[in-house]
């Protein structure tokens, strides 16, 4: 029986035995290749041009602030215009007359049921933002301009990869929070924000149904003069009187409707804004809302969260505990232990799953990828079927740094060809069609010629704009015409990646007639280089970077891809537990 790669003339007729076909099911001390640690530095916020402050300093400057604050409050309190202030603004501001009493039983499982969520929210996008630390407020991720960065400078060699930039977390606080476990932690990230939207909608839903909106709404204009005497009253620390039960104080209900109405809606609309998918169709927006912006205001979004978290169970925990755990996790209004109770109950729960997160990542991560798959697949689903059209950008939009990424090539095989200038180069196109050819670039060259200005999305986060040269992979498929049966392309490349093997990715057919798929060989007018992808790389622009792969040697149509490789779609879902579909 002829080997499957050994075509009836003898020749190599298919890349497939140089994968690796190891079925990965475990986070080890030898997973991505034994990638070590490496740590960041405290975060830090540029100021000017090239002046950074380190927010560890906030420490002891709010701490200065708060002294500060108190002493001001407590003089000023005594002032006879403050106290008529504070009289003629108690802090409350009324309510309608049809406003509901008191907290239903709904209210507190859906304040559990966020909570809950919410840790795995927020430590999984903490691990996101790791693989790449910096955040930009243009669409190009220029070393240098980032205004908050969680890294050193980026080094001076031109060949430095975002992924080298990557940093490790305590697998206490990242989930998880292994260097470049970004995989895993968009399933979690991405999976269980699906469970916090359904919440989200459950909860908008009964609030309006049952009236309870009047408390978290401003109704009328003395909210701000009411938050002013609430903060006057917090920081004097002779606190003021107040019963949740039938009304919040203006300070809360500001916080409130910021968090409920503003920062959550955000956080969708900021999450989505990210998707390379809408992003090339939704160019109108896009073009204004890059996703840099949306992406920094992504993470200022969770720094309002974190900061609400922290203040408010400060608040309840201060201001009678007994009675506000009542009202939330007990809904009724006294002073007993049952509301402590359930809470202390709650908790138990939400350190169990803090604490076990991680752990379990590691030892079932596939079963993380499927659960969170099952989740956020149907959204996927819907959004990478959107194609996209040329003329978002222009030259004048082309970003001055393109980051490098991926593990490059180091085969002799490879190192042949670059020092011939790829005169010897062939890229082999085969399976399921009927004209399989081998091609030189000086063949690709004299295919109608195909060019474009578009973003490249990179999982990791960063983002750039280049100018691509080469030939549609509408015009391979007329060249080599596949067969009915062929539903998945199979790049294969001449990197080796971090656990052996050669890099590979499987895309599905339709999107090779994409306006905006592409295989090319030329980068801002020049010849593409080594670091970008040489000789060919695949462009698909509703694809996320990692899927489209460099230093292309194969092409292969098959029709499905799990008897290529691990069998998962490409070479990071085998080992690192990404997902073939990545359209947000």
């Amino acid at each position: 029986m002829p080997s499957p790669d050994i075509g009836p003339d003898g020749a190599q007729s298919s890349f497939r035995s140089e994968l690796d076909s190891k079925h990965y099911t475990a986070v080890d001390e030898h997973w991505a290749g034994g990638l070590p640690a490496q740590y960041g530095v405290a975060p830090r916020v540029r100021i000017g041009r090239s002046k950074w402050f380190n927010l560890l300093w906030l420490i002891p400057i709010g701490l200065l602030i708060l002294v500060i604050g108190i002493a001001v409050a407590r003089g000023i309190r005594e002032l006879p215009a403050v106290q008529d202030f504070i009289r003629q603004y108690p802090g409350e501001s009324e309510l309608p007359d049809s406003a509901p009493v008191g907290l239903p039983a709904w209210l507190g499982w859906q304040h559990f049921l966020n909570l809950f969520l919410m840790i795995f929210i927020i430590r999984s996008g903490v691990t996101i933002i790791a693989d790449h630390p910096r955040f930009y407020w243009t669409r190009h991720s220029t070393p240098g301009k980032d205004w908050f960065r969680m890294q050193k400078p980026v080094p001076s060699d031109p060949l430095y990869t975002a992924k080298q930039d990557s940093i490790t977390l305590p697998d206490g606080v990242g989930l998880p929070g292994r260097r470049h476990s970004i995989g895993l932690a968009r399933w979690w990230h991405l999976g269980v924000d699906t469970l916090w939207l359904l919440n989200g909608v459950v909860f908008y839903i009964l609030i309006f149904a049952t009236g309870q909106w009047m408390r978290l709404v401003p109704m009328s204009w003395d909210v701000f003069p009411n938050s002013i005497s609430v903060a006057i009253q917090y920081l004097s620390l002779d606190w003021p009187v107040e019963n949740g039960w039938v009304n919040y104080n203006s300070l809360q209900i500001i916080a409130y409707f910021v968090t409920v109405f503003i920062a959550a809606p955000a956080a969708l609309i900021t999450g989505l804004g990210m998707s390379p998918a809408l992003s090339t169709r939704f160019r109108r927006v896009s073009s204004v809302f890059s996703i840099q912006l949306a992406r920094s205001l992504h993470f200022l979004v969770l720094c309002w969260f974190v900061m609400f978290i922290i203040m408010h169970v400060t608040l309840v925990l201060t201001t009678g505990a007994l009675r506000n755990l009542n009202h939330m996790y007990a809904a009724r209004d006294d002073g007993s232990w049952v509301g402590f109770g359930i809470f202390a109950a709650s908790m138990v729960v939400v350190i169990v799953g803090w604490v076990a997160a991680t752990p379990f990542t590691y030892r079932h991560p596939r079963v993380v990828q499927k659960v969170g798959y099952a989740l956020i697949g149907p959204a996927q689903r819907l959004f990478e079927h959107l194609d996209s059209k040329p003329g978002q950008y222009s030259e004048k939009d082309i970003s001055p740094y393109f980051w490098h990424n991926g593990k490059y090539p180091e085969t002799d095989e490879y190192k042949r060809l670059e020092a011939g200038n790829f005169a010897d180069y062939k890229l082999r196109i085969n399976g399921l069609v009927e004209n399989p050819v081998d091609l030189s670039l000086e063949q690709l060259r004299a295919l109608p010629n195909h060019e474009q200005i578009t973003q490249h999305f990179c999982i990791q986060g960063w983002s750039g704009v280049a100018k691509w040269g080469g030939v549609s992979m509408q015009s391979i498929l007329d060249v080599v015409q596949p067969k009915p049966e062929a539903k998945w392309v199979i790049f294969y490349s001449y990197a080796v990646g971090p656990d052996g093997g050669i890099y590979y990715d499987a895309q599905p057919i339709e999107q090779m007639s994409y306006k905006l798929t592409m295989l090319a060989y030329d980068m801002n007018d020049d010849t593409l280089s080594f670091g970008h992808g040489a000789p060919v790389r695949l462009r698909n622009e509703v694809q996320l970077g990692f899927k489209l792969v460099k230093w292309i040697k194969g092409i292969e149509f098959v029709e499905h891809f799990s008897e290529v490789g691990g069998g998962l779609g490409g070479y990071n879902n085998d080992h690192e537990f990404f997902g073939y579909r990545q359209s947000i």
